[in-house]
């Protein structure tokens, strides 16, 4: 299988799930700076995935996934004991879908397009980072009753997409110094073996 991918993009959530589950996954890097995007082989992205984003997941019959929840899933459940995903038809996998369409609309949608663009103007941006801190604050209240992870004490694909999403803090101006279970629960996932060389694989810093 393939992983296309853009360093700094929130590819490096199914990555992080597929090096949890020890999947081998092939990975080529796409080029989102230019237009159209093109991948590292040469190749125009919009052939891979018309939509014309990251992640997408190329199978060895040739067809591909996208919409990084999806893939995610999908790396969780071909590697069962590893207890990324509760079974499908429990309770437990539909609170993980929910924590999955929580950080998709509440958080990803928040932090991009609009912190990740200028050109929407400063009173946009305020607003993203006002409603972005209160689900934040929503967060926060859960992990600090929930164990060490979202779902209690299984590393989960929630945990995986939460991370690489509120990674983008920093970079996209949010304020996390509020939020000490969350910085917490950050510094917890970032040491993760598996964490560490998925960040590495897409060229990203990793703390000493």
């Amino acid at each position: 299988m393939k992983l296309y991918y853009a360093t700094g993009t929130c590819s490096l959530s199914p990555h992080i799930v597929a090096m949890e589950a020890g999947i081998a996954l092939t990975l080529e890097r796409v080029d989102i700076g230019k237009t159209p995007h093109v991948t590292a082989s040469g190749v125009d992205f919009s052939r891979v995935n018309p939509n014309g984003y990251v992640p997408a997941l190329e199978l060895d019959d040739g067809s591909v996934l996208t919409e990084g929840v999806a893939i995610a899933q999908y790396l969780a459940d071909l590697a069962p004991a590893s207890s990324l995903a509760p079974p499908a038809g429990t309770i437990a996998r539909v609170q993980l879908q929910t924590w999955l369409n929580f950080i998709a609309t509440e958080l990803h949608k928040m932090y991009s397009p609009w912190l990740f663009h200028p050109e929407y103007g400063v009173e946009a941006q305020a607003a993203a980072r006002a409603k972005i801190a209160e689900r934040l604050a929503f967060v926060e209240t859960h992990l600090g009753t929930c164990g060490s992870f979202i779902l209690g004490e299984h590393f989960t694909v929630a945990d995986a997409y939460l991370f690489t999403i509120t990674s983008w803090s920093p970079f996209a101006g949010v304020d996390l110094s509020g939020f000490p279970h969350l910085r917490a629960y950050l510094a917890r996932i970032a040491a993760r073996p598996a964490v560490r060389q998925a960040m590495q694989a897409e060229g990203m810093k990793v703390a000493a």
